[in-house]
């Protein structure tokens, strides 16, 4: 089953995410855990809510730090896996593709949704539901939201299950059984 676990900021998206998985995959199954975000390269507020995510992971599960998350889905689909989150993959490929100037991600976005598609494993994708999120009304930051709004509804689309994380309590938006 694919989960897409939508909420805003510090709303336990995370935390319910990591819960599910590890009981639809097993307690004991291993998981990949596909980490986004950036380094914590001298910041330690992050550095602190990173750690607080890895002591919360068992010990068992494999940590993969990556910008290119159809292609450690791709490689494995056969393992249970854990992207947190969507929000710092979009940030990564508008950096890396300098979307934030005009260049499109459209074509990025499809080869994601098209991995996700094809995930054969328990997956859940765990993203900031825009709205619910800090967007600073500056270019850049409506271009994030837009760009962001569409790559929620487009993985949306393709997940058999989408949550709403809100003060810690789940609310089923969709589910196909």
């Amino acid at each position: 089953m694919r989960t897409l676990v939508l909420g805003g900021i510090r709303s336990g998206k995370s935390q319910w995410a990591e819960t599910t998985i590890a009981r639809v995959a097993g307690a004991t199954a291993p998981v990949r855990y596909l980490a986004t975000g950036p380094a914590a390269d001298g910041d330690a507020a992050w550095a602190r809510r990173v750690d607080a995510h890895r002591t919360r992971r068992p010990a068992h599960w494999r940590t993969v730090e990556t910008r290119d998350v159809a292609a450690a889905l791709r490689d494995d689909p056969g393992t249970a896996a854990l992207v947190d989150d969507i929000g710092g993959w979009l940030t990564a490929t508008m950096d890396h593709l300098g979307a934030w100037a005009g260049a499109e991600v459209g074509g990025e976005v499809d080869t994601l949704v098209q991995a996700v598609a094809g995930f054969a494993a328990p997956l859940a994708l765990i993203s900031p539901e825009v709205g619910l999120t800090v967007v600073p009304a500056t270019e850049a930051g409506r271009r994030f939201a837009d760009e962001l709004g569409t790559v929620n509804q487009r993985l949306a689309a393709v997940c058999e299950r989408v949550v709403l994380v809100v003060a810690g309590q789940p609310v089923t938006v969709k589910e196909l059984t």
